[in-house]
């Protein structure tokens, strides 16, 4: 297994396409799609466009769809949702599906849509991704940071660190074995550093401090948690992403 990192979707080689796309945006939409799903939720459907968003929701019953909108990290208005996991109780979201766009990772992952295995990948549901790694052992990983329109986030960095970390601690193998551009190396360097105050990280983030600014602190504690959550959202059809059954 090859781990490739990339800090933001425009980074990504155009010319060709790994066996394994995973898709991080720990603050917040992917956390918030692992919430979902980890809460009964039916499938999350990403888009970039708001527009094609209502028109495709559209289609489906008002009681089993959820429409959750977001930029520059506030809420769009007419939207049951924003960006926030923590929104995303069972009692809302048991059965239904979650139409989401994003500022950052519903783009992350439009660009990764035609790789084989398309994850969502967040701090909070870190383990259940490593296991599935080490399960299918693909010949090629990418994992892709959504950053912050288009420039580099140390949340998802992070996020990408502690991914491959945790395949070489369970797998005994070497950094040269695992890794298949430099970004890896970093990417592990920064998890190793901040591990034990992954919070603290998150504060210091630029996206962390604008959430901050939005009164989201609490948003800030959930998503810095490792391995809380057993779900992998993987995609099913282009842009539906489903909890992945063993």
């Amino acid at each position: 297994m090859k781990i490739f990192v990339y800090h933001t979707p425009e980074l990504t080689p155009t010319d060709i396409v790994p066996e394994c796309a995973i898709a991080v945006d720990v603050l917040r939409a992917t956390s918030t799609m692992a919430t979902v799903l980890a809460a009964g939720g039916e499938a999350v459907q990403v888009f970039s466009d708001l527009d094609q968003l209502m028109a495709v929701s559209e289609k489906w019953p008002t009681e089993k769809r959820l429409r959750a909108g977001e930029r520059g990290g506030a809420k769009v208005a007419g939207f049951e949702l924003g960006n926030s996991p923590l929104d995303c109780t069972a009692e809302l979201v048991a059965g239904r599906r979650l139409f989401i766009s994003t500022t950052n990772g519903t783009r992350a992952l439009q660009r990764i849509e035609k790789a084989p295995i398309v994850l969502a990948a967040a701090l909070i549901n870190r383990a259940a991704v490593v296991n599935f790694l080490l399960e299918k052992q693909p010949e090629t990983v990418w994992i892709v940071g959504s950053g912050w329109e288009g420039s580099f986030s140390l949340e998802d960095t992070v996020c990408a660190g502690a991914i491959a970390h945790s395949i070489c601690q369970q797998t005994n193998c070497s950094l040269k074995d695992i890794n298949g551009n430099d970004e890896v190396i970093s990417a592990i360097a920064l998890y190793s550093q901040w591990q034990n105050d992954l919070l603290g990280l998150l504060h210091q983030a630029s996206h962390g401090q604008r959430l901050l600014r939005l009164e989201c602190l609490e948003d800030l504690k959930y998503c810095s948690q490792t391995d809380i959550l057993d779900v992998l959202p993987i995609q099913q059809e282009l842009g539906v992403l489903k909890s992945y059954n063993k």
